[in-house]
C-alpha cells in the first residue's frame, strides 16, 4: 500500500470517527432539547432557539476562539479539567468537542421539526392511557417523529465532517493526531500540492454524498410504508 493511500485511510478514518462521536453524543442533547422546544412555549424560549443556533450562524473561527478561552487553563472550567487529569486543547477531544457544537444547531432544528409534526393529540390519548410522559415520548412522539430525529443526524454527522474553522483554532492541524479531511485539503492547498488538495476533496464529497443520499433513501422508503 503507497504512502498516500495510507495517509488518506487514516485521515478517512479518523474524518468518520470524530463525525459519528460528536453525532452519537449529541444525540441526547439534540433529542431532548428538539422536543422541549417543540412542546414550550414559555416567554424564554426565543432566546434559548437564538442561543442554540449561534453556532449556526458566528464564523466558525469565532466560535473555536470562544471555546479556546472556555476551555484554557487559565479559566476556571480549564483548570476544573486540568484537577481531573483530562487534556482537551490540541488533541482528538478538542476535534469532537469543535465537531459537536458547530454540528449542534443543525440537528435541535431538524429533530424539533419532527417533533412539531407530531399531533398532540396522540400524546395526550396516550396520557389518557395510563401512560407516564417519559412512556408517552419513547412509545409516541419519538417514534413519530423519527424522520426529524434521523435527518438531523445525518445532517450534523456531514456538518461534522467538513468541519475546519472551529477545529484549527482549539485542535490544530496536527498530522497523524488532530488532522482531518478539511484540514489536510488546507494544508496541502496552502503547499500548493494542488493535486492532492483535490483529491482529498473528492473524497470528503464523496463522503458527504453519501450521507445525504443515504438520509433521502431513509425519508422515500418510510414515506411510502406510510402511504401503504
Amino acid at each position: 500500500m503507497s504512502d498516500a493511500l495510507s495517509d488518506t485511510l487514516r485521515l478517512v478514518g479518523f474524518s468518520l470517527g470524530v463525525a459519528l462521536l460528536a453525532t452519537l453524543l449529541l444525540l441526547p442533547l439534540a433529542v431532548g432539547a428538539g422536543y422541549a422546544l417543540a412542546r414550550w412555549r414559555g416567554r424564554g424560549r426565543a432566546l434559548v432557539e437564538t442561543v442554540l443556533s449561534l453556532p449556526l450562524v458566528l464564523p466558525p473561527t469565532a466560535v473555536g476562539l470562544l471555546l479556546l478561552e472556555l476551555f484554557a487553563r487559565q479559566s476556571p472550567l480549564g483548570r476544573l479539567l486540568d484537577a481531573a487529569g483530562v487534556e482537551l486543547l490540541f488533541t482528538p477531544r478538542a476535534v469532537v468537542l469543535a465537531s459537536s457544537v458547530m454540528a449542534l444547531p443543525l440537528f435541535v432544528r431538524s429533530a424539533r421539526s419532527g417533533f412539531e409534526e407530531v399531533d398532540p393529540r396522540l400524546v395526550a390519548v396516550a396520557r389518557t392511557l395510563g401512560l407516564s410522559p417519559l412512556q408517552a415520548f419513547w412509545r409516541v412522539s419519538l417514534p413519530l417523529a423519527w424522520r426529524g430525529v434521523l435527518t438531523g443526524a445525518l445532517l450534523a454527522f456531514s456538518r461534522a465532517l467538513g468541519e475546519f474553522g472551529a477545529t484549527v483554532l482549539v485542535a490544530g492541524n496536527i498530522p497523524g493526531l488532530t488532522q482531518t479531511l478539511s484540514l489536510a485539503i488546507f494544508q496541502h492547498a496552502q503547499l500548493g500540492e494542488d493535486a492532492e488538495a483535490l483529491r482529498l476533496t473528492a473524497v470528503a464529497t464523496l463522503l458527504a454524498f453519501a450521507a445525504v443520499y443515504a438520509t433521502e433513501l431513509l425519508v422515500r422508503r418510510r414515506e411510502r410504508q406510510v402511504r401503504a
